[in-house]
């Protein structure tokens, strides 16, 4: 009859009589009306029951002949019906329920369906709010209510009317027709008792205190009264006058040892005394392989590619990562805006049409909601160039339904008014009221994110300009539970498309990212606080902060460079100040250890083997602590020797280089087999530095002992010629000098050993020097702060706080599904599925149900399933899946052409699931089908890149399912939901009975923690093993003495945890790399102090600790300890946080450490428990074996040098 005000409608007229008969106009309009059901019961489908409740309800609404026992017109303008009411039965036959609302069993029966597309319940989509603050009777209210756009009204029964009491099903319960009842996860009820997640495990305590304390301290405890009553032995068989050290004969293994010993002072003798008398050989031949090796350089790359840097390519993730881009394409690169406001009132929304107010957060005021969108409009317009090329958003960006609609993803909440200044005031009202505007439709876009109408008197679609919808807790952020309305947050988020093996494409998206960087970083707007990072930003950010912190590495190098070069000189009188300094031969040492670190580099380029930032940073510190150490060692040990008689420049430095060569090769060698073995690890990083390092460290130890010596040896020359250090042409009169000792070594010698190896001092060294960091090993955290990785001034710092602050969700984690599935076949489909017959551990059933204690499985929602949708969209009750009888192809839902055809009969066979070819002939239409408002249901935008349909048509290969994790703020957080989603995936793969693996874009970077400790344990472990062994060897086979180096480096270790838990310093790839050097510098330490003890023949082992101490101890604290301590010190002042964090706090602490332990712990340790001197018993037979090697004598032990001093020549 008459016009509806709803446009586009009109009023049904008023007739009284008996049934009859539709008239042909009646036909177009029961056509209309069924169009409208159908695309609402299509999200339905899921259910049988659900589906045929609603069904039932508006079809004895719209033509039932009996309409006149349960419906009242009360309304009329002229012949037009304006109002019905509808009275729907009390009671009904149901199953298990006797007496309950009809409309209460539809609800029952609908509330947990899921729109697989959208992630969400379908009620979320046909409520009007959101599934959970859904119910039966708003349900029934929104559907009838006129102000919604429906010419209906509910309301109780009257006298004289029969309300329409049909049956109706339970979710539980099949239909006539024979369909099956509804899934689990469509239907609570067929699903059993909840899932429960098992109980936290309760911390493990003694007496309510952490049980690894309690146990560390005891025995700490334990331990000093061991000390205790060990020392007050050993002091009492001191006092007795009977008692005398015991006379030990040396083993097969000390007496092997001792001539091992000898023979490498020979050859380390010869070797120096050869490298002093033909310096211009080998240093001409160390330049040529210096070079030579150098060379590689050319060939160097850096690799910065955050995944090859922290991902091995045989790993689990980075296969999985692999395997999903080769199939799937690339995870889409993302430009992200999160947008607050400094006005911070909220307001209220009064709805027209009733209800309670709404309150509002202040970001969602429409003048805030227009500013916004002009910068979402003006950075759409951004273009960048590229080889010459002009770039522009729409070039590079994710459009799913391209080339159909090639709008822009663009997951904004300017995108539920379609971009569009215009639908964003466009408003429904009078002169007086205002009936519906940007706040209704909000309302209603996000509970219905998916809706081409919203229902309200503006009748806007919700889905974005791209085809797809927006979902809130995506656009939104700062919102409590599901109130979005109390957002104080917006997200904008533009993906862009990512490309594998495509320089071009990918490069145009890094030039449009860097406009857009660029575009940000200059934006100004007073109402508005933009938090903004685009894919490139850490990357750009790290380089950034590398470059910054240049000047900072310079200046701490710099002033290790001086001290060393300053430091190196004896100066035993003002005038002989330029003679006696050795800042030339300081320099050529720092060029040696650089030229190490050179060839390292170049001769693993040569290999093609990349380098990365770690290595760059840590290997010169490394390098140069070693090769700095050795160099004192060197050159205290020639300052403080006096030639002998007859003796020559060469020949005494040859004795020098033997006697303290061995320890050198002791601490080189196993500092470069611990490094080569840490070259197992499968962490990249830490297996590229360790093969740098090593050989490196080697390559020192090489050039050390040949250039270095010859170098020393021409230096020894022009100091004797009394020529000035630097200017050597110059030259000073002789003079008488006195030779002293330096003021180190005196205070070594006279203050520092004797004092720490007092008798009541020792004691208090070991008691303090052995703590109980043990207990707390366990509890540094694991994992890297990715805010730490930024400069201190970087814009990502604020993108990275508000993204901890707003978000509500996590990043995607997708299912995948190996190739080799039958998804033809029922078992197949079953195994997946998540709808009316599939197994109730299939796929999505596990998914859903972990989705269900998503606190525990970190899964956020039930995933989205293309092959649920598939079974909904090939339904012949739906009008989705038709095609044209004359060709075969396919015919889209909203062509109107009588030769389309509905794919499938409207018949019991045809109603259940597409098999075999009826399967494979229909999926490639609904993965090119668009949704559209008769069919929202087409798979293209959703599923497009989730199948994987084999060419030919002849199956399907591998597709995934997707959903979210929930919102994952620190390290922990990634890794805990990597391993959940793991676990799951184990548990569907065993159920499905096919490899089915979780991916998610972060579980690449992530996985390295989950297996951290077990790789931290294994690093260190075989290198203290490495050290052990090259120690026993290097020692002459003193087992013990190498036991006690490898212990005393284990408690520095030890200590570096406690040290790491105390100041706040994960544990992760960098500290790991720090860890494995504070390894290779505690060697440095340990090995020299160790190997001056056991060649010592002192009286007894305080005597020789002292004696070890004093020579040694100086050498290396002027060598390792000064050196370091002044350039670490600069490091606290880089902007880089991973610098102040890692390289500071670490470094600060490898360094205090290992002097503590070296110099003070270890030297009193050997004082109680050191090796049995054994070198007295084999002086004996130092003749024979030096007469046997071509030498003529061999002098008494003294006490004079480091340990036994050999004076020898060449016979004649």
């Amino acid at each position: 009859c008459g016009d509806s005000k709803i446009a586009g409608k009109k009023y049904n007229c008023n007739y009284t009589g008996p049934p009859k008969p539709l008239q042909a106009e009646g036909h177009e309009l029961l056509a209309v009306r069924s169009s409208i059901l159908i695309f609402i019961a299509i999200l339905l489908l899921l259910c049988p029951a659900c589906s045929s409740n609603f069904m039932n309800l508006f079809c004895e609404l719209t033509c039932s002949p009996h309409q006149s026992r349960f419906m009242n017109s009360t309304d009329f303008n002229g012949p037009s019906v304006t109002e019905v009411q509808y009275y729907i039965g009390q009671t009904f036959t149901n199953g298990e329920f006797t007496v309950c609302r009809c409309h209460s069993s539809m609800y029952n029966a609908c509330k947990d369906v899921q729109a697989p597309s959208s992630n969400v319940k379908a009620l979320s989509l046909l409520c009007g709010k959101d599934a959970k603050d859904c119910n039966a009777t708003n349900w029934i209210q929104y559907m009838f209510n006129i102000n919604n756009g429906h010419s209906f009204k509910s309301d109780v029964p009257v006298s004289g009317y029969t309300p329409m009491n049909n049956k109706t099903y339970a979710c539980t319960e099949g239909l006539d027709d024979g369909s099956g009842p509804c899934s689990c996860q469509d239907c609570t009820k067929a699903c059993g008792p909840k899932p429960v997640p098992p109980p936290v495990p309760p911390p493990w305590t003694i007496f309510g205190i952490d049980a690894m304390t309690v146990i560390m301290w005891i025995s700490y405890s334990a331990f000093l009264c061991l000390l205790l009553g060990v020392h007050i032995k050993l002091a009492s068989l001191s006092d007795s006058p009977c008692f005398s050290p015991p006379e030990v004969n040396a083993s097969c293994c000390e007496t092997l040892g001792e001539r091992f010993e000898n023979a490498l002072r020979t050859l380390f003798s010869s070797w120096g005394s050869f490298c002093v008398r033909h310096p211009s050989v080998v240093l001409l031949g160390s330049l040529i392989l210096v070079v030579g090796s150098s060379g590689g350089l050319v060939y160097m790359r850096i690799t910065t590619d955050p995944v090859e840097l922290w991902s091995s390519p045989s790993s689990q993730a980075r296969q999985e990562k692999d395997f999903f881009d080769s199939h799937f394409g690339p995870f889409f690169r993302t430009a992200q805006l999160i947008i607050t406001t400094p006005i911070v009132d909220p307001f209220l929304y009064s709805p027209y049409f009733g209800g309670s107010d709404v309150p509002f957060g202040a970001i969602l005021r429409k003048d805030i909601l227009h500013q916004v969108l002009d910068l979402q409009l003006d950075i759409e317009s951004l273009t960048a160039t590229y080889e010459g090329q002009t770039v522009t958003l729409k070039d590079i960006c994710l459009a799913p339904l391209a080339p159909y609609n090639t709008n822009c993803t663009i997951l904004s909440v300017l995108n539920y008014f379609q971009n569009s200044h215009d639908v964003l005031d466009h408003s429904a009202g009078d002169d007086f009221f205002v009936y519906a505007d940007y706040h209704s439709h909000f309302l209603y876009c996000v509970s219905a994110p998916a809706s081409l109408n919203d229902t309200t008197l503006l009748h806007d679609p919700c889905l974005g300009t791209y085809g797809g919808p927006i979902f809130p807790w995506l656009a939104l952020g700062g919102y409590d539970e599901t109130n979005y309305n109390n957002a104080t947050a917006l997200v904008v988020t533009f993906p862009v498309n990512n490309y594998l093996n495509d320089s071009v494409r990918l490069g145009k998206a890094r030039a449009w990212e860097k406009e857009f960087v660029k575009f940000m970083k200059n934006f100004k707007n007073p109402n508005l606080t933009v938090a903004f990072s685009a894919e490139r930003s850490i990357e750009d950010e790290i380089d950034r902060e590398s470059k910054s912190d240049i000047s900072t590495i310079v200046v701490s190098y710099v002033i290790m460079f001086v001290y060393i070069s300053l430091a190196l000189g004896h100066i035993n009188s003002c005038r002989r100040l330029m003679v006696d300094s050795k800042i030339s031969l300081g320099i050529s040492g720092i060029l040696i250890v650089l030229s190490s670190v050179s060839s390292s580099l170049g001769i693993f380029s040569y290999c093609g083997i990349p380098l990365t930032l770690i290595v760059i940073e840590v290997i010169p510190f490394l390098v140069l602590a070693v090769g700095v150490d050795n160099i004192f060692i060197v050159v205290q040990a020639y300052q403080r020797d006096e030639r002998m008689p007859q003796e020559e420049l060469h020949q005494q430095i040859g004795r020098i280089l033997g006697d303290v060569a061995p320890s050198m090769l002791l601490s080189s060698l196993s500092e470069t087999v611990a490094f080569f073995l840490g070259a197992l690890s499968n962490m990249p990083a830490v297996r590229t530095f360790s093969l740098f390092a090593g050989l490196a460290v080697f390559i020192d130890f090489l050039l050390q002992i040949s250039c270095f010596v010859s170098l020393l040896g021409l230096d020894a020359r022009r100091q004797e010629a009394n020529r000035l250090d630097i200017f050597c042409c110059a030259k000073l009169p002789e003079g008488q000098e006195t030779r002293t000792d330096s003021f180190l070594f005196r205070f070594f010698k006279k203050i520092f050993a004797p004092f720490v190896l007092k008798e009541w001092v020792r004691p208090i060294i070991v008691s303090t020097s052995v703590t109980a960091f043990i207990a707390v090993v366990n509890k540094v955290e694991i994992g890297l702060d990715q805010k730490l990785s930024m400069p201190d001034d970087s814009y990502v710092l604020d993108y990275f706080k508000n993204l901890t602050m707003y978000l509500h969700t996590g990043a995607p984690v997708y299912f995948v599904v190996e190739d080799g599935l039958n998804y033809s076949s029922l078992e197949g489909q079953n195994a997946v599925c998540g709808g009316v017959g599939c197994n109730n551990d299939s796929l999505v059933q596990q998914v859903y149900s972990a989705s269900l204690i998503s606190n525990y499985t970190t899964i956020g929602f039930t995933p989205s399933s293309w092959l649920d949708d598939y079974f909904d969209w090939v339904k012949p009750q739906s009008s989705c899946c038709r095609y044209y009888n004359t060709s075969g192809e396919f015919c889209n839902a909203s062509v109107v052409n009588s030769s389309c055809v509905h794919c499938r009969p409207m018949t019991p066979a045809g109603k259940q699931r597409p098999e075999g070819e009826d399967f494979m002939q229909f999926l490639p239409m609904f993965l090119s089908d668009n949704p559209n408002t008769k069919c929202g249901k087409g798979g293209h935008a959703a599923y497009a890149a989730a199948v994987d349909v084999y060419p030919d048509l002849t199956g399907v290969g591998a597709t995934y399912f997707m959903t979210y994790h929930t919102i994952l703020k620190e390290s922990p957080d990634f890794t805990e939901a990597l391993k959940m989603a793991r676990i799951l995936a184990a548990n569907i793969t065993e159920a499905v009975g096919h490899k089915v693996f979780a991916y998610s874009i972060f579980y690449v970077f992530y996985e390295q923690y989950l297996t951290i400790a077990s790789d931290t344990a294994f690093n260190l472990g075989v290198s203290l093993a490495a050290i052990l062994a090259v120690s026993t060897v290097l020692l002459g086979f003193e087992v013990w003495s190498a036991v006690l180096v490898s212990v005393t480096i284990a408690m520095i270790l030890v200590n570096m945890f406690g040290v790491m838990w105390l100041w706040s310093i994960s544990l992760n790839a960098i500290s790991l790399v720090n860890l494995v050097m504070c390894c290779g510098i505690s060697v440095e330490f340990c090995s020299h102090i160790v190997r001056a003890f056991s060649i010592s023949v002192k009286n007894n082992r305080v005597e020789r600790a002292e004696e070890a101490l004093a020579h040694m101890g100086s050498s290396v604290f002027s060598g390792i300890t000064l050196t370091k301590f002044g350039g670490i010190l600069i490091l606290a002042l880089s902007k880089s946080q991973i610098f102040q964090v890692f390289y500071f706090r670490m470094y600060l602490a490898i360094v205090l450490l290992g002097a503590a332990h070296g110099l003070i712990f270890l030297p009193v340790l050997l004082s109680y428990i050191g090796q049995v001197v054994v070198a007295e018993s084999l002086f004996n037979n130092c003749l024979l074996v030096f007469t046997f090697m071509g030498f003529g004598a061999c002098s008494h032990p003294s006490s004079k040098g480091i340990g036994l001093t050999f004076t020898f020549f060449k016979r004649m």
